[in-house]
């Protein structure tokens, strides 16, 4: 019998250099293939994934298992539905999160598509997630490993890319994908994880957005939540909600980013009580786990990566939106972050968080 090929997607890291020797392990062919996503001169250096570098650890990895290898380029639309979405975000005054537009525009499309032309049907990464099927619907779930879980970031997924997308490394932790690739010579065994997004890899973000973006930095207005005027600010993109430091505004007390408005370029800055809130309204909601629904739902949620889920409800609302009321004021919660919800290990769904307050 035939072994079912599998097209998988390797970023030259120990995670889907893994993938790739589970899925052999299971009785797959893998195929090997890497995304060009961006031209280092796009970022002005090189950067921490997506590199040569990156795409010759792939290839020595593929090579070593007796893969095939491919590299195919996606930077055009790497560029205008990621870099560009990014600019202008922030020109909005949001802080999106380029990793999630990432895998809904860009990286799960361009390999399906790239299957397609191979005439496979599977495609797989190395993202620590899982995937199943209940009841004639394709859902995902929390990785076991909940410390390295990235179900966060995968929300966007179609149930046609769950469909097709087998997650190995979901099962395990790290330390064990660490060590299986070691137990195999891998050279990836031992590499840190990237920390930064790929094309700002020193983490400057007013930099690139001047250089890449054309974006001015305009200064404006610290102002306090009744308006009145603090000091003066470098520009919207070098604040983010909940920052302290590098405000440069003297108080008697402890002044923090409560949110910024585009419109009049101003930065409004409270105490830490200001940052709390119960109620996140979320825009373009994916259901994912669940079809959509029209009435209130129980989950656990969280409206960013690093956070941890708090019990809540969630509200449908009109044109593709909810809204979440949390049992506990959430801290921080910014505008351009996704608001990702939970029954126990199934996501739920997830939209872009537009405000703590009703948006229209």
């Amino acid at each position: 019998m035939e072994r079912e090929t599998v097209l998988v997607g390797m970023s030259g890291g120990v995670d889907s250099a893994a993938a790739a020797v589970l899925l052999q392990e299971a009785g797959y062919r893998a195929v090997g293939c890497t995304l060009r996503l961006y031209d280092n001169g796009d970022i002005g250096r090189e950067g921490s994934c997506c590199s040569l570098e990156d795409v010759e650890d792939a290839r020595s990895t593929a090579r070593r298992l007796g893969m095939d290898f491919h590299v195919f380029n996606f930077s055009s639309l790497f560029r205008e539905q990621v870099m560009d979405q990014f600019v202008a975000g922030y020109q909005a005054g949001r802080t999106p999160n380029p990793c999630i537009q990432c895998n809904r525009r860009v990286k799960f499309e361009a390999l399906l598509r790239r299957a397609d032309d191979l005439g496979l049907r599977r495609i797989a990464t190395g993202h620590y997630a899982r995937v199943d099927c209940e009841r004639g619907r394709w859902r995902l779930l929390r990785g076991r490993d909940r410390r390295k879980d990235q179900s966060y970031v995968l929300y966007p997924l179609s149930q046609e890319v769950l469909s097709r997308l087998l997650l190995p490394v979901g099962e395990y932790d790290k330390a064990s994908v660490r060590a299986l690739a070691e137990a195999r010579g891998l050279c990836p065994a031992h590499k840190p994880d990237s920390q930064d997004i790929c094309f700002v890899p020193d983490g400057n973000y007013p930099a690139f957005l001047q250089r890449y973006g054309g974006l001015a930095l305009r200064e404006g207005d610290f102002v306090d939540t009744q308006g009145r005027v603090l000091g003066r600010h470098r520009g919207l993109p070098c604040y983010t909600t909940g920052q302290r430091r590098g405000l440069g505004v003297s108080a008697d007390r402890p002044l923090y980013v409560v949110r910024k408005d585009a419109g009049s370029n101003t930065v409004v800055l409270g105490d830490e009580a200001a940052l709390y809130s119960d109620t996140v309204w979320a825009e373009d909601f994916h259901w994912v786990s669940l079809p959509p629904q029209t009435g209130p739902l129980a989950v656990t949620a969280k409206t960013r990566y690093s956070q941890t889920e708090a019990a809540a409800t969630l509200y449908p609302e009109e044109n593709g939106a909810v809204r979440a009321v949390f049992d506990q004021p959430q801290r921080a919660v910014t505008a351009g972050q996704s608001l990702v919800c939970y029954q126990g290990d199934a996501v739920v769904g997830g939209g872009v968080i537009s405000s703590r307050e009703k948006p229209f």
